[in-house]
């Protein structure tokens, strides 16, 4: 009797990719490390602006620390237009920037106008944008959002508020400034 072979092949695993976008010299253990800058760590340097060398939906997590702000407001549509193109379906992205409201948005000369608050995560919803704002939708807009992320968001308090309670926090963060640091914002990609 003759001796079958396998029909079984061994596959390599693919890699996971998660990409830490404008890292600087601070990259997150385990991301490849992006920036327009050849910083130690960085591993592919990339204008955030232009097409991204990733594939699409072939991205399974980013992270964004401190480098939104450093991007126009039509910079920002092309940024998120290309995090949500190369991230896989319900793949996440956590972004980090100076609350608006900070002394934190304004002190580096080379963040952009606006900074960056919570209305602006609405606009990065299919949904919102087609009930409350279409002319913000590439749809519309050739320059506009192809995006399509469900957004949450929290803050990073100042330690005089971190012990309060809710209520307090709360008021802190609408009418005092400099009571928030930054706003940290988790955005899933649908």
């Amino acid at each position: 009797m003759a001796k079958r072979r396998s029909a079984l092949k061994l596959v390599e695993p693919q890699s996971i990719t998660r990409l830490d976008l404008g890292c600087g010299k601070n990259k997150k253990e385990g991301y490849t490390g992006v920036d327009r800058r050849s910083f130690p760590g960085v591993d592919v340097i990339c204008d955030l602006t232009e097409r991204w060398p990733w594939e699409d939906e072939s991205v399974a997590e980013v992270h964004m620390s401190h480098a939104m702000e450093h991007f126009t407001g039509p910079q920002r549509v092309k940024v998120v237009n290309e995090m949500h193109r190369v991230m896989q379906k319900e793949a996440k992205a956590y972004v980090i920037t100076p609350y608006w409201a900070s002394n934190r948005a304004y002190g580096d000369f080379t963040h952009q106008w606006p900074p960056v608050s919570e209305m602006w995560f609405y606009y990065l919803s299919k949904k919102w944008r087609d009930e409350n704002a279409p002319d913000n939708d590439i749809q519309w807009n050739p320059e506009g959002y192809s995006c399509n992320f469900e957004c949450t968001w929290g803050y990073t308090l100042h330690p005089e508020f971190q012990s309060k309670n809710q209520e307090r926090q709360t008021f802190a963060i609408q009418f005092y400034k400099d009571a928030v640091f930054d706003i940290s914002a988790t955005w899933v990609r649908k």
